[in-house]
């Protein structure tokens, strides 16, 4: 297709000024608009990293627009999307609004009543490597959460293939602040998060039932903490193999499963690390043995792959171009 035109909602956040950075680059886009998430309000500096300005929210400006990139919390994204698709663009959601198919359990988990339910059998859970086939044709990306993604890209081929006995699946998983988003928190202020580490959210993190829906089990336990860190991501899982299974051969069949896909880097022997992922759209993956028990880990950037990185990468898959164009 020819160069197709980008907007950007939400453009101020950190993901949003990933994105703006990535398309930029990209020679098959030209950002068309960087907007911020409320109309009549104009974003605060920093500047984007790029030559354009962060406007008002205006939606006539979708008018010839492509696609959207929509970053903005939960609760706001969904007017917006609906908004998009009225107007003929291709959408791909950053935030959670369209990662639960169930409404009710949208509502309990968010604690508001999903402003566009006739959206959410429509929505393609955007975690790429498994999702292909689906977003070729689909309108509306619903880009998956970075915890669910570092969880996911190495749970779901084992899942899949019975490599896994019964049991909990333990993640242990770990984030930079900047997952918390831009607005100051508690949590996410400096003096909070210097010479400090946490667990938080233990039983009750939002991410939870969107891991449970795409698993398709309810045994994973999720157990996120904060790191004294801007950006990176890294989980580890403990796990039960079946009966014949061990450490080499969930290695093996993560490395076969993966072996064709470039963001997707399964170690021969090592453990990942975040500053080997930082700024990428890569996950890397270890596996190891731990007595009778599989130990793996996954890294990813929480603002590249799990989120500004993946949502460039669908909608490549959406547009019918390379999947790693644009993607250093």
């Amino acid at each position: 297709m020819s160069t197709a035109r980008v907007a950007i909602l939400g453009a101020s956040g950190y993901v949003g000024r990933e994105l703006a950075a990535l398309v930029a680059q990209h020679p098959e886009l030209h950002l068309a608009a960087c907007m911020g998430a409320r109309a009549g309000i104009t974003p605060e500096p920093p500047e984007l990293p790029v030559d354009l300005a962060i406007e008002p929210l205006d939606l006539d400006r979708l008018d010839g627009v492509d696609a959207v990139f929509v970053c903005t919390p939960h609760g706001h994204a969904a007017p917006l999307v609906q908004e998009a698709l009225h107007r003929g663009c291709r959408v791909v959601d950053l935030s959670a609004d369209f990662r639960l198919r169930d409404p009710e359990l949208y509502a309990a988990t968010y604690g508001v009543e999903h402003p566009c339910p006739e959206l959410l059998e429509e929505a393609v859970y955007g975690l790429t490597e498994h999702a292909r086939g689906q977003l070729a044709t689909a309108r509306l990306c619903a880009n998956p959460g970075c915890y669910p993604t570092s969880i996911l890209v190495p749970l779901l081929p084992l899942l899949d293939a019975g490599l896994l006995g019964e049991g909990p699946i333990i993640s242990d998983s770990k984030s930079g602040v900047s997952g918390a988003g831009q607005a100051p928190g508690r949590r996410n202020v400096f003096g909070a998060v210097a010479e400090n580490f946490l667990a938080y959210g233990v039983g009750t993190h939002r991410h939870a039932p969107e891991i449970a829906q795409v698993a398709g089990t309810d045994r994973v336990v999720f157990v996120p903490h904060l790191l004294p860190m801007f950006r990176g991501m890294l989980s580890t899982l403990y796990v039960s193999p079946a009966p014949g299974i061990d450490a080499d051969a969930v290695r093996n069949y993560l490395a076969e499963r993966y072996r064709d896909e470039p963001f997707v880097r399964v170690f021969d022997r090592g453990q990942p690390e975040t500053n080997r992922v930082a700024r990428t759209n890569q996950c890397h993956i270890g596996v190891a043995a731990v007595g009778s028990q599989v130990v793996i880990t996954s890294a990813i950037d929480n603002l590249g792959k799990g989120a500004a990185g993946q949502a460039l990468q669908n909608l490549n898959a959406m547009l019918g171009l390379p999947e790693g164009l644009g993607l250093r």
